[in-house]
C-alpha cells in the first residue's frame, strides 16, 4: 500500500503551479481559432448530411 504524504504532495502541487505558464494573448486567439475552426466543420457536416436526406427524401414522395 502506498503511503501518501500530504506535505509532499502539496509542495509538488505548489511546484507544478510555479511551472506552469499562462497563455498569453496570441495562444489564447490560436485555440480559439482552432475552436471554432473545428465548430464550423461539424455544423457544414451535419448540415450537409441533413440537406442530403431532405433532398432524398423529396424525391420519394
Amino acid at each position: 500500500m502506498v503511503k501518501v504524504n500530504p506535505k509532499q504532495m502539496l509542495k509538488d502541487m505548489v511546484n507544478t503551479m510555479k511551472l506552469a505558464k499562462k497563455s498569453d494573448k496570441e495562444d489564447y486567439a490560436e485555440h480559439l481559432r482552432l475552436v471554432v475552426l473545428g465548430m464550423a466543420t461539424l455544423g457544414a457536416i451535419g448540415f450537409i448530411i441533413q440537406f442530403t436526406f431532405a433532398v432524398i427524401n423529396l424525391g420519394h414522395r
